[in-house]
């Protein structure tokens, strides 16, 4: 999978959401559709001096140079290399109301489904990775609890 366009979300069925699925570790998460704007293979960031440390550099994706997020650093889990499954999903996201692309690394990208917005759960208040204000919600997807982050949060 070299370089996939993704779709944005329907308004088909009020109670689903399309989303990516895709893999930290041994985390699922959910990325909401309509911010994934392509998903590349791995390629090499640019280091930038002060930057934030799960920010810590900038790519080129065809000749635009965005922000590089390890998802992994803020969300606290063990930093790992590369491996054949690794992607960057780069998502449009809004950070103080203006549309800004950023490539976010990805252990694995699964594939695009939806998920039901009536199997919601609360985000429990211990025993989490993260932070509970970076996750949107809860839900299940193949009989597993995954996570639905709130990106713009996340990356602000």
């Amino acid at each position: 999978m070299s370089s996939d366009r993704v779709q944005g979300a329907t308004d088909g069925d009020a109670d689903a959401m399309q989303v990516v699925m895709i893999g930290l570790g041994d985390e699922k998460f959910a990325i909401d559709a309509g911010l994934v704007r392509e998903i590349i293979d791995p390629i090499p960031a640019t280091k930038v001096a002060g930057a934030k440390a799960f920010v810590p550099g900038v790519i080129n994706v065809r000749g635009n140079v965005i922000p590089f997020a390890d998802l992994r650093i803020r969300f606290g889990m063990p930093v790992q290399t590369h491996t054949a499954d690794s992607r960057i999903v780069v998502l449009e996201v809004r950070l103080d109301n203006e549309a800004v692309l950023v490539g976010v690394s990805a252990d694995r990208v699964y594939e695009v489904t939806e998920i039901s917005r009536t199997d919601v759960q609360q985000t429990p208040r211990v025993g989490m990775h993260w932070k509970p204000e970076y996750i949107r919600f809860i839900t299940k997807w193949r009989d597993e609890f995954v996570v639905v982050p709130n990106m713009e949060r996340i990356l602000n």
